[in-house]
């Protein structure tokens, strides 16, 4: 029998002087919150990251490989497609899809309002998974015809602005590449979409790439960039590296970090944040729990002297009272994950609190929290709390049995 644990058992909370038993419960109270607010502030974090990158990435692909030049302008340079090097990005079992892009800054012009926007063309090749799920009106533009298409996706931001409607005509005018004069191309509202990224919603017109073909001059093989699709997003960095090692001296290849820094600067500071958090939270439970074992120490100094004259050394008396710690922060966690869970579920189904998608990107708090997050923070919790605790347990060994005894 293992005697340690059979007399922590007997100690439990529950049947704790009158002193300690307001302590104990302080102390899990203490471990139940910390571990909730550890876990919704984790599972935030994680939905945040994972539903702004999945809007990022259906509307602006992973990889691009563009043309070698110092062009920062929106007129693009064009990019002759070379089948040699398409057959090589082909046969990467890391790229998942390819398809053409270009785009071409102009003004829309309504009969009372003018806006800049970014003529965004696409190919038939296109997937429209993303802008298709966030369709607020209409559909998605047929590109299977003989000739250009002339319809368009706007965003809702843009169609309130200029009063615009599925089916409305818009004339957009653009500028030569060499030269001031305009050329108009008079469009068609196909449908209408919202993101929620600022960046997308208040520039871009999604349309025919033989569009901008046709525009700038270009033949039917020269796009403005080659878009890829990846297998596995944490890798994209590797895979541009590698991709890098075999394009041609003419072009180069960039990631979405590099496109929008400032959108994924942003989400990894809330990294930063998460840490924070978890650092100050476990240092709270973690002194919470070493004033409760001191005071079940000097509440039980009678019974370590009783222990110690029987011959208990003080590794035993230790693991009695690191085993009663244990209990304490294991029903703590238990509190602390209904918690923790509870809001989870709750906000995960409901979306009881909401955001600003103007300032936030989503309109309400992203929920999100793998297996393996949760079983870590479990287990990191439980460990910390418990490491914090074996310094504080070395009290007992300066416990003189004879003085012990006569303890009041």
């Amino acid at each position: 029998m293992n005697f340690e644990y059979f007399i922590a058992k007997h100690i439990a909370p529950g049947r704790t002087e009158a002193f300690a038993k307001p302590v104990v419960r302080i102390a899990i109270l203490s471990i139940a919150l910390g571990l909730a607010l550890i876990i919704a502030s984790v599972a935030i974090v994680i939905g945040f990251k994972h539903s702004i990158s999945s809007k990022m990435i259906g509307f602006a692909s992973p990889l691009q490989v563009i043309p070698f030049d110092r062009n920062e302008s929106m007129e693009e340079t064009a990019l002759t497609l070379d089948p040699a090097f398409l057959k090589v990005l082909a046969s990467d079992p890391e790229i998942t899809h390819i398809q053409y892009v270009a785009q071409k800054a102009g003004v829309l012009k309504t009969k009372d309002q003018m806006q800049g926007v970014v003529l965004k063309g696409v190919d038939t090749a296109y997937r429209w998974n993303f802008l298709r799920k966030n369709l607020v009106a209409g559909q998605i533009p047929d590109l299977e015809t003989e000739k250009p298409s002339r319809e368009v996706l706007i965003s809702q931001r843009l169609a309130n602005k200029l009063r615009l409607k599925v089916g409305d005509p818009v004339r957009i005018w653009f500028v030569r590449a060499h030269g001031a004069e305009a050329m108009g191309r008079k469009l068609v509202v196909e449908g209408i979409y919202q993101t929620g990224i600022e960046e997308f919603d208040k520039r871009y017109i999604i349309g025919d790439l033989r569009q901008i073909q046709h525009l700038n001059g270009w033949k039917s093989n020269q796009v403005g960039s080659i878009a890829l699709d990846v297998r596995n997003f944490k890798q994209i960095k590797q895979l541009a590296h590698k991709i890098y090692e075999s394009i041609p001296y003419n072009l180069t290849i960039q990631t979405i970090f590099e496109s929008y820094p400032e959108i994924f600067n942003w989400l990894n500071l809330l990294d930063a944040n998460v840490v924070v958090i978890l650092v100050l939270m476990m240092l709270v439970a973690g002194i919470t729990m070493v004033s409760t074992l001191f005071i079940l120490i000097l509440e039980r100094t009678n019974m370590v002297g009783i222990l110690k004259t029987l011959g208990a050394n003080n590794f035993s008396i230790r693991k009695i009272f690191l085993y009663k710690a244990a209990y304490i922060i294991a029903w703590g966690m238990f509190w602390g994950n209904l918690l923790g869970m509870g809001f989870y579920w709750v906000q995960n189904y409901f979306h009881l609190f909401k955001l600003d998608p103007q300032s936030y990107y989503v309109s309400y708090v992203p929920v999100e929290l793998h297996l393996s997050d949760f079983l870590l923070l479990n287990i990191g919790t439980f460990a910390i709390c418990l490491l914090m605790l074996i310094i504080p347990s070395l009290y007992i060994t300066r416990i003189i049995p004879s003085r012990a005894l006569r303890y009041e």
